[in-house]
């Protein structure tokens, strides 16, 4: 174990760098729907599970033939609450994807769920799914991705530490490889955010506490 600024001065010596990670896949195509305020306005924090969640879609690109990934983290322990894999960014994908994640969670408990501007959350439906569910919507400003930071890190680590790192030939392999690293994620990988916990290990533990 060494200190990361002692991993930083030996990677400069050996010329070594962070894998690039590429443009993200952007779901805004104009105002189509109604766009909610921004509620979390970059307030990230979250005291207890469940109170404030953030959502997004992004692309993988395998020789012309596209998967997308759509999922919900939970900014209290950026635990995956739910997510849905499509080979098409329809809005079943999206309605599949609530329709998980609202099995785990009671109605009206004060939660948030913030998106950017994409056209899936400007659908009347998903919006109506949200207020029947008693979730406030909360969106970005138009093209600031910082707004939703969270799940665009969470994005950008999966990628970074898997999709980057092979050359993928089918998109089933890449399907099946992004599941195995969600459980991953979720179960394992720590976090020295979380006290040197996973995402499932920090939310136990708050429980026990």
């Amino acid at each position: 174990l060494i200190n990361h600024k002692t991993v930083l001065r030996l990677m400069k010596f050996l010329g070594l760098k962070s894998l690039i990670r590429i443009k993200k896949y952007r779901s805004y195509k104009g105002e189509h729907g109604k766009i909610a305020p921004n509620l979390l306005q970059r307030n990230f924090k979250a005291d207890i599970p469940n109170q404030k969640w953030a959502t997004d879609v992004t692309e993988f690109n395998i020789s012309g033939n596209k998967l997308y990934l759509s999922s919900i983290i939970d900014l209290f322990n950026g635990e995956i609450i739910s997510y849905e894999l499509s080979q098409r960014p329809v809005f079943s994908q999206v309605l599949n994807m609530l329709e998980k994640a609202f099995k785990k969670i009671p109605d009206n408990t004060n939660l948030t769920l913030h998106s950017d501007q994409g056209w899936q959350y400007q659908m009347a439906q998903y919006q109506y799914l949200l207020k029947k569910k008693g979730i406030m919507q909360s969106m970005s400003r138009k093209g600031n991705c910082l707004d939703n930071a969270i799940i665009e890190n969470f994005f950008g680590i999966l990628k970074s530490e898997l999709f980057y790192l092979k050359k993928y030939t089918s998109i089933n392999q890449l399907k099946q490889e992004i599941i195995e690293y969600i459980n991953y994620y979720n179960n394992d990988r720590i976090k020295l955010n979380l006290k040197g916990m996973s995402p499932i290990q920090y939310r136990a533990h708050y429980y026990k506490t």
